[in-house]
C-alpha cells in the first residue's frame, strides 16, 4: 500500500513525497530489542513488531507516523521513563506522529496517544493493541490512495 501511495503522491499532491519507509529487523536491531527487553519489561506484542519491523518513518502519511527503533525506544526510557496512562500503572512510549503526539503501549497492550505532544500529560486509548494500531496506519494509508 505505501508503495501504491508513494508513486502517485507527486501527482496528488502536487510536490514529491519525503522518504517514506518500513525497515525490516536486522540482527542489531534485535539485539537492541533484546537490550531493550533488558531494560524495562516491555509487552510481548511490541518485542513482536520489533522481530519483525526495526522502526518505520511514514512522514507522507496523513501528519505523519513513526515507529521508533528499540534503540530509541531504550534511549527515550532512560531520559524519561515510562508514561502513567488511564488505569495503565505505566507505559512504554514507541511512535509518535507528524504533530509531536506520542504513542506508548501499556502492560495491558493497549495502545495510548498523548493529548499534547508532551511526555507528561494525559493519555487517551487510541487503539487495544499494537496489531490495532498497525491496522489504523495501514488503512489511513489505503484511504490517501
Amino acid at each position: 500500500m505505501l508503495e501504491t501511495l508513494m508513486s502517485s503522491f507527486l501527482q496528488t499532491h502536487g510536490f514529491p513525497p519525503g522518504e517514506n519507509a518500513v525497515i525490516l529487523a536486522t540482527d542489531a536491531s534485535s539485539k537492541a530489542t533484546d537490550a531493550l527487553v533488558d531494560l524495562t519489561p516491555i509487552p510481548s506484542d511490541l518485542t513482536t513488531l520489533y522481530w519483525v519491523i526495526g522502526e518505520a518513518s511514514l512522514p507522507d502519511v496523513e501528519h505523519g507516523y513513526f515507529i521508533h527503533s528499540a534503540s530509541t525506544v531504550a534511549d527515550h526510557f532512560r531520559e524519561y521513563g515510562s508514561v502513567r496512562v488511564g488505569d495503565d500503572p505505566s507505559a512504554i512510549v514507541f511512535a509518535s506522529d507528524g504533530g509531536g503526539h506520542l504513542f506508548a503501549v501499556a502492560g495491558s497492550g493497549r495502545v495510548w496517544r498523548s493529548i499534547t505532544a508532551s511526555w507528561f500529560d494525559d493519555f487517551e486509548v487510541a487503539a487495544e493493541s499494537v496489531q490495532g494500531f498497525l491496522e489504523q496506519v495501514g488503512h489511513r494509508v489505503a484511504d490517501q490512495n
